[in-house]
């Protein structure tokens, strides 16, 4: 059964009466056929007038949605199945809540990374709710030296509400690990592209967040701080998370109005988690067409010029 939204309501119920008019049809024997045509015709048009005036804050929501597809299933779609994942940081333990490891884009051998929500409670548990530990991106930094060492690019997802805020995550030195992420990441020779597929929350996102293309799904969000966070600092309160998200400019169109991302993947009328087939093909394609235009590039020169397009960011004149 699908799980709906609060502004998904209208949707459902058209959806709902279509289900019902499909019943008495069978039950009855009767030919309810231009019935059923006319409520699809309803339900495409009702569909687009609500998605396509979307608030930043149902975005947040739409991001967020628990059958949205998550990193692994991206990259299983992407790669058919022949993803081989790696595990360990080479020091702690192995974060479940960041993947990462070899699969073959249409032959060719690509390092995929990402954070991984659960799809149900008790995974959610087992991967920290996608929030990793220190060890979790020393995890991703030793894949992406390892994807270097053999020339092969480099692919990272973004879903996460934040890394882990912990106590034992700041002793083992979160903020060190994630600045350690961000510099490495400026300097990688081989071609490395982000694509936020969910939240793109503070740091948690940045420690996998700097390449040559930064590309957001259309219903994501990146920022500094959750739209919730946001108004219990400056409301006391999270009753203004919607007026929060507004003012934080966090949606995939304010981000390549204000040029902090490269590219925005347009999802299905309906979003990722109705159509996941289509955003799957809709993100190879990208990535394909990505690496096609970095591979032209000398490696020297990529750095040079991913270095030039972080230190632009936050500079006004």
């Amino acid at each position: 059964m699908s799980i709906y939204l609060d502004f998904e309501e209208p949707i459902q119920a058209i959806e709902e009466q279509i289900e019902k008019t499909k019943e008495i049809g069978q039950s009855t024997e009767v030919d309810m056929s231009d019935k059923i045509q006319e409520l699809e015709l309803k339900l495409k048009n009702k569909t687009k007038e609500i998605f396509t005036n979307l608030t930043p804050w149902q975005r947040v929501q739409l991001s967020r949605h628990p059958e949205r597809p998550y990193t692994l299933a991206y990259i299983n779609a992407i790669t058919e199945s022949n993803f081989i994942e790696l595990h360990g940081d080479r020091n702690v333990k192995d974060d479940k809540a960041m993947v990462g490891g070899f699969g073959l884009l249409d032959g060719r051998s690509v390092m995929f990374i990402g954070q991984q929500k659960g799809v149900n409670t008790k995974m959610r548990q087992y991967r920290n709710f996608g929030m990793p530990n220190p060890e979790g991106y020393r995890k991703a930094l030793r894949l992406m030296k390892l994807a270097e060492k053999f020339n092969k690019p480099v692919v990272t997802f973004i879903d996460t509400p934040g890394a882990f805020p912990g106590l034992e995550a700041e002793e083992r030195g979160q903020g060190e690990a994630i600045a350690r992420n961000i510099y490495e990441m400026m300097r990688l020779k081989v071609p490395v592209i982000c694509i936020i597929i969910g939240e793109g929350a503070s740091g948690g996102a940045l420690g996998i967040g700097v390449g040559d293309k930064v590309v957001m799904l259309e219903n994501t969000w990146y920022s500094v701080i959750s739209p919730e966070s946001c108004s219990s600092i400056l409301w006391r309160s999270w009753e203004f998370k919607e007026k929060a998200a507004d003012a934080l400019k966090l949606t995939s169109k304010d981000m390549s109005k204000n040029k902090l991302v490269d590219d925005v993947i347009k999802e299905p009328i309906d979003g990722a988690h109705r159509s996941p087939k289509l955003i799957f093909d809709r993100v190879k394609k990208n990535i394909k067409k990505y690496l096609q235009e970095l591979d032209k590039i000398p490696a020297e020169e990529r750095i040079e010029q991913r270095i030039e397009k972080f230190n632009k960011m936050g500079v006004w004149k």
